[in-house]
């Protein structure tokens, strides 16, 4: 079978990964990998056995599908240009800085029947894999996402930098349309804001309460999901999975008819399979896992809090 010619755009902190992953696939020729830091990118080509571009448009004709890791302002300039080229694109996120951008974007890939995957990594978490079968209509939902100060992508606010993970994770879980959202945050070492938290509230009932920080002491990723029978924690750092579901056959323990269960999970290799997936969508013309829509509805809710948070920042200055 004929290889999928593949290549990277933007080989930074992330972007490297892309190549090096796609440099490993059997059914991946990894055609070359472009960033505007000519030294970066051919450091990075000698490291995968590919070619070094500075340009984007060197691909043009060259390639079937490209990862897109550049910075966000710059997404959907780039983006554009591939689609209109009739190339798939894997777009890390946020997909564009406006709703605006990611319409147009969605609007040119349907016209075309091109492939828009956007880059939510945790998607493809095996902790939240192993959730699907257990959590169906959670009422009620909370996430912490604590990160210790890196410096690294504080040209952007924590709520696209973190937060918007969360976001896309509970959007997929609780599938229902929002219905209000609160939300607060200040900026502490950064020009941006670096710890928010925000209140979703859905039209099927459900809430959510989501805190996003990158000046924590520690790392520390948990969410907890409640629904009528069942309540489930997982612990991401732990790497265990806590599930509480309703059961007639437990009289005793420690919630009388309630079976606990703790599991350990591995990490896992969550963006090759995010690779792979994106390959697959590809070359099968399938719609793949996380959709240029799943990117543009987290995008909007994210940009809600930001403005918010912006407001509420204003008033006291």
């Amino acid at each position: 079978m004929k290889k999928l010619r593949v290549g990277v755009i933007g080989v930074g902190y992330l972007g490297q990964f892309h190549a090096e992953k796609y440099a490993r696939m059997n059914d991946v020729d990894l055609v070359g990998v472009v960033d505007i830091d000519k030294n970066r990118a051919e450091t990075v080509a000698e490291k995968v056995n590919t070619k070094a571009y500075i340009d984007h448009k060197a691909l043009f004709g060259n390639v079937d599908a490209v990862s897109i890791a550049v910075p966000t302002p710059v997404h959907f300039v780039i983006a554009k240009d591939f689609l209109l080229n009739n190339i798939d694109i894997l777009i890390e996120k946020p997909i564009t800085e406006t709703t605006e951008e990611a319409d147009e974007l969605i609007h040119l890939a349907e016209s075309r029947d091109l492939v828009i995957q956007v880059g939510h990594l945790e998607r493809f978490n095996p902790a939240i894999v192993a959730l699907k079968d257990i959590v169906k209509t959670p009422m009620f939902i909370e996430s912490h996402r604590l990160s210790i100060f890196q410096g690294r992508c504080t040209d952007v606010s924590v709520v696209l930098d973190l937060m918007i993970h969360d976001i896309d994770l509970i959007l997929n879980f609780v599938r229902s349309e929002i219905s209000a959202v609160y939300a607060s945050g200040v900026p502490v070492v950064s020009e941006h804001v670096d710890i928010a938290n925000a209140r979703l509230e859905f039209e099927s009932g459900c809430v959510a309460n989501v805190t996003a920080s990158r000046i924590s002491t520690k790392n520390e990723r948990k969410i907890r999901l409640f629904q009528r029978d069942a309540y489930v924690s997982v612990d991401f750092s732990k790497k265990e999975i806590t599930a509480i579901q309703l059961d007639g056959n437990v009289d005793c323990g420690l919630i009388p008819g309630m079976d606990i269960k703790q599991v350990s999970f591995e990490t896992g290799d969550a963006l090759e399979n995010e690779l792979k997936s994106f390959v697959n969508a590809v070359i099968h013309r399938e719609a793949p896992v996380v959709t240029a829509q799943m990117g543009r509805d987290a995008l909007e809710i994210a940009l809600n809090i930001m403005g918010q948070i912006k407001e509420g920042v204003r008033k006291f200055l």
